[in-house]
C-alpha cells in the first residue's frame, strides 16, 4: 500500500474515533442496564454526581465572566485608547463581511451599524463585502446599494466575488473567506500598507457590534504582550432580533452565548468562534482561511497554533457583538433551521483528527499543550453528544430494569430520591443562568402594551424551565448526528444560516 493510501486509511481511522466512542457508550450504557442493573445505577449516580459538581464549576466561571463583561461596558474605550496609545491612528481595521444571499436588509443592517460608529476613526476602516458567483444577481444589487451609500464613510469598501466550482473547495463560508483574504491581499499590497498595523475582524453577515468594539479591540491589540500571536474572541449575544424569537430559539441562542462565557473565563481552553478578530500578519502567514472545511471560524485557530508551533492563544474579550438567532418568522422552519446550525456546530468534531494527525508533525509544539487541546476538543464533543441523553433519559433505564427484575435493595430504592436531589441542586445553576439571560437582554422594542415589560421579563426568566428539552433536541441529538455522519464518511457540506428580511 502507498503512502497515499496509508495516509487515507489512517486519517479516516481519526475521524471515527469520536463517533465511535459515542456509540460504544450508548451500547455499553444499555448492556450494562440489562445485565448488571445495580452497576448501572451506581454508574449513573456517580455520573450525576461529576455533573452536578461541574456545572457548579462551570457557572463559577459563568459569573466571573459577567462580571468582566459589566466591568468592561463601564470603561469609555475609545478616549481611553487616545489617551494612553498615542499611535493608535497608525493602525487599520480589516472587516470582512462574507454574504451568500441574504437579503438587502440584513446587509444593511449591519453596514449602518458601522457607518453610524462614534467611537473610532471609520477611515480607518477597509470593509470586504464577499459575495457568491452563485448569487451574483442578487448580489449585484446588494453592492450598488451598499456602495451609494457608504462608500465614502470608509477607508475603503472592497467587493469580492468568489467563483464556483472550484475543485478541491466546500462551497460555504470558509472557501468564500479564503477567495476574500487573496484579494484583500492584493488591495493591501497596493496600498503598500504595513501587515503589522493592520488587525482583521471576521463577522457573520447579520453581526452588529457593540458601539466600543473597535476601541476596545485597539486597546486589547496594543496592550498585547504579542498581538501577533492571539486572536481575540468576544463574547456572543443573539440579541438582534431576540424580541421577535420564539422560546426555543431563544434558550438556544443564549445556551451558546454561555457556554462561551464560560470559556472566556478560562483562556487556556479558547478557539475562535463565529465572529473574532486577529492579526493580518498571522491570517498572511497561515495562508488564509481553509477552503475545504465547515467550521472555518474555529479551525483558523489551530491553524495559527500549529503554524507557530504553540505559541498562539486566543484573548478574551468582554464586550459583544449581536447576530440574530434562526427564527425566520414560522416555528417549524425556525426549528428546522436550529437543528442545522446546531449540527453544523457540532460538525467541529473535524477538528479532533486534524489536531492529531497535525500535532504529530509539530515537532516543536509542547507535548503537553498538544494533549490539553486534544483532550479538551474530545471531552468537549464527547460530552455535548452524550451527557445530556444519558442523565436524562438513559440514566433511567438501569433502575426500570431492576423494577422489572424485581431488584429491592436499600440502593434501588433510594436512587431515585438521590437523583432527584441532585437534579434539584443542578436546578440552582439553571436559576443563575435565567437571572443572566435577563440582564443581557437589549431595550424593549416600541410596545403599545404599556404593561408589557411587566410580563415579558418574567416569562423571559421563566421560560428557561424547558432548557433540559432543548439539550436533548438541539444539543445531544445534532451533536451525535454529526459525529455519526463523520464516522461513516458522510461528510457535511456547508449550510448556509436562513435569514430574513427585517
Amino acid at each position: 500500500m502507498n503512502q497515499k493510501y496509508k495516509d487515507y486509511y489512517s486519517y479516516r481511522l481519526l475521524e471515527i474515533i469520536p463517533g465511535l466512542l459515542i456509540w460504544a457508550t450508548f451500547v455499553g450504557a444499555v448492556i450494562i442496564s440489562i445485565l448488571s442493573p445495580i452497576i448501572g445505577i451506581y454508574i449513573i449516580i456517580a455520573f450525576d454526581v461529576y455533573w452536578v459538581l461541574r456545572v457548579t464549576y462551570l457557572t463559577i466561571f459563568l459569573v466571573m465572566s459577567w462580571f468582566q463583561y459589566q466591568k468592561a461596558r463601564r470603561v469609555s474605550w475609545w478616549p481611553k485608547l487616545q489617551a494612553d496609545f498615542s499611535g493608535w491612528s497608525e493602525y487599520y481595521h480589516i472587516i470582512f463581511l462574507p454574504t451568500a444571499g441574504e437579503p438587502l436588509s440584513i446587509v444593511e443592517t449591519t453596514f449602518n451599524n458601522l457607518a453610524n460608529i462614534v467611537n473610532y476613526d471609520k477611515k480607518k476602516m477597509i470593509v470586504v463585502l464577499a459575495g457568491e458567483e452563485r448569487k451574483t444577481e442578487q448580489f449585484a444589487e446588494v453592492t450598488e446599494n451598499i456602495l451609494a451609500k457608504h462608500e465614502s464613510i470608509f477607508y475603503k469598501i472592497l467587493i469580492t466575488t468568489h467563483p464556483d466550482n472550484i475543485p478541491g473547495e466546500i462551497a460555504g463560508k470558509g472557501s468564500n473567506l479564503f477567495n476574500a483574504g487573496h484579494e484583500a491581499k492584493k488591495y493591501i499590497d497596493a496600498e503598500k500598507i504595513d501587515y503589522k498595523k493592520i488587525i482583521v475582524s471576521t463577522f457573520d453577515i447579520d453581526t452588529i457590534t457593540h458601539p466600543d468594539y473597535f476601541a476596545y479591540l485597539t486597546y486589547k491589540f496594543l496592550s498585547h504582550a504579542n498581538p501577533y500571536r492571539a486572536s481575540f474572541q468576544p463574547m456572543a449575544f443573539y440579541n438582534n432580533n431576540i424580541w421577535k424569537s420564539d422560546v426555543i430559539t431563544r434558550i438556544v441562542a443564549n445556551s451558546t452565548t454561555f457556554w462561551l462565557l464560560t470559556d472566556l473565563a478560562r483562556p487556556a481552553r479558547l478557539f475562535t468562534f463565529s465572529s473574532h478578530s486577529m492579526s493580518w500578519q498571522a491570517l498572511v502567514d497561515v495562508g488564509f482561511w481553509q477552503n475545504n472545511i465547515v467550521t472555518e471560524d474555529s479551525r483558523i485557530f489551530l491553524q495559527c497554533l500549529i503554524h507557530y508551533d504553540g505559541d498562539y492563544q486566543v484573548e478574551p474579550m468582554h464586550i459583544p457583538v449581536s447576530m440574530n438567532t434562526v427564527y425566520v418568522g414560522t416555528f417549524w422552519r425556525s426549528m428546522k433551521n436550529q437543528y442545522r446550525q446546531m449540527r453544523r456546530w457540532a460538525y467541529g468534531v473535524e477538528h479532533f483528527p486534524y489536531m492529531v494527525w497535525h500535532f504529530r508533525l509539530a515537532k516543536k509544539m509542547p507535548r503537553t499543550k498538544k494533549w490539553i487541546y486534544i483532550w479538551n476538543q474530545t471531552e468537549g464533543v464527547y460530552s455535548w453528544a452524550t451527557a445530556p441523553l444519558i442523565i436524562l433519559i438513559m440514566g433511567q433505564l438501569p433502575l426500570y430494569v431492576a423494577e422489572k427484575q424485581h431488584l429491592t435493595t436499600v440502593l434501588t430504592q433510594n436512587a431515585p430520591l438521590i437523583m432527584e436531589a441532585l437534579m434539584r441542586y443542578g436546578m440552582f445553576g439553571l436559576l443563575i443562568v435565567a437571572f443572566l439571560s435577563v440582564t443581557i437582554l437589549p431595550p424593549l422594542p416600541p410596545q403599545k402594551n404599556k404593561y408589557y415589560k411587566f410580563y415579558i421579563y418574567p416569562w423571559m426568566f421563566a421560560q428557561w424551565i424547558i432548557f433540559p428539552v432543548t439539550m436533548i433536541i438541539f444539543g445531544s441529538v445534532p451533536a451525535v448526528d454529526a459525529q455519526t455522519r463523520l464516522m461513516f464518511g458522510k461528510y457535511l457540506g456547508f449550510w448556509v444560516t436562513e435569514k430574513v428580511k427585517e
